[in-house]
């Protein structure tokens, strides 16, 4: 075979590797086709379905926060293997209530192997993800797509949530169509969608006690995958997802470094008539106000921030200042992710939605 031969087969096959290839290669610009995308990508290293809300609950002045996410994470030592007992994918599952009347975080979480294979395929298998659209399954907690809804039946130790999302608005495309830059080089980005001002029904459970969601209750999903994410000095991120009472949305984030500086960061903002506009790098800046050290991990977080985007400065603060996560026995990590108002630089309340923020008690490792 000549030089030649040799290197146009190179070029031929770069565009089909670079979505197997853990950290191999820059994501290639793609248009996300739904409900397909909607759905597991399991050639991809890390993947996660993320649903946060505020819940208006019957017969309480005080509403509840709530958090759901699915991981999926590729082993990729095991991807050869024949046996049908082979760990191919881990799934991993956070679910957390924010009690604000009670001043109180409650969390649970799951771990569990899967082969790859379709759900009830293979007996071994207490875990699995459609590829055809959501539909994750891990143990008794799920999230399912029944008709044009979400549905969440998530069992916990000391709640339960049973919630029905109805998407109100289009799939938001983060990034430049889908794909969304998450440092300095080429290779750490992901395939990233939103879907803002869901409307939310059913119910939350807690302490024994039911609550049934009331007209107000609204929630952001968001759902991406890729192969390399985190640049090597990153250390974690901070995250805003804001659903504004206009209708419409915001996005921000920034990655952080050892030193505190921002390696990248970026977000978007769509209005409630679907006007899009995607930050560059530089256009988002957080800056800490306040910040709140936890008991438990001793790690200090900024649980105030005024977040400064390319059409308006916010100030955003946690309804509660501990909402910190230990995720030691799922994914291994400490982080704070909670329920938070959002102000304008006019002082007026406009918004509700969580923040995340990760890399405070411990470097974050995907």
């Amino acid at each position: 075979m000549t030089a030649s031969l040799i290197a146009r087969r190179k070029a031929l096959a770069a565009p089909l590797l670079a979505g197997l290839l853990p950290g191999a290669w820059a994501l290639p610009a793609k248009q996300l086709t739904f409900p397909r995308d909607a759905g597991s990508h399991n050639d991809f290293a890390t993947e996660w379905w993320y649903l946060t809300g505020y819940a208006n609950v019957a017969g309480q002045t005080a509403a509840l926060g709530f958090q759901v996410t699915f991981f999926r994470s590729r082993v990729a030592a095991t991807q050869e293997m024949r046996s049908r007992l082979a760990a191919k994918q881990l799934l991993f599952a956070h679910a957390a209530v924010t009690d604000v009347a009670g001043r109180k975080l409650w969390h649970d979480q799951r771990i569990a192997r899967w082969s790859g294979e379709p759900a009830g395929s293979n007996p071994a298998d207490t875990a699995s993800a459609s590829a055809q659209d959501t539909g994750v399954l891990l143990r008794d907690w799920s999230l399912l797509r029944q008709g044009a809804d979400l549905h969440a039946q998530i069992p916990a130790s000391n709640f339960n949530l049973n919630l029905r999302f109805k998407a109100m608005q289009p799939v938001l495309l983060q990034g430049k169509d889908g794909l969304s830059r998450k440092g300095p080089e080429e290779k750490q980005a992901s395939y990233y969608y939103s879907v803002p001002q869901l409307q939310v029904s059913g119910s939350i459970t807690l302490q024994g006690q039911t609550r049934a969601l009331e007209a107000g209750s609204t929630a952001w999903l968001d759902h991406e995958w890729s192969q390399e994410v985190l640049h090597p000095q990153a250390v974690g991120w901070d995250w805003i997802g804001i659903n504004l009472f206009d209708g419409s949305a915001l996005t921000a984030f920034q990655l952080r470094d050892r030193q505190g500086g921002v390696l990248w960061d970026g977000g978007s903002f769509r209005s409630a008539a679907g006007a899009r506009y995607a930050f560059s790098r530089g256009e988002v800046l957080f800056r800490p106000v306040r910040s709140w050290r936890s008991p438990m991990s001793r790690a200090s977080y900024p649980v105030e921030w005024v977040v400064r985007t390319a059409g308006d400065f916010y100030t955003v603060k946690a309804v509660i200042d501990n909402q910190e996560l230990d995720s030691r026995s799922s994914t291994g990590a400490i982080y704070w992710e909670g329920l938070s108002e959002v102000w304008d630089s006019k002082g007026t309340l406009v918004g509700r939605g969580y923040l995340e923020m990760t890399g405070y008690a411990a470097a974050l490792k995907l």
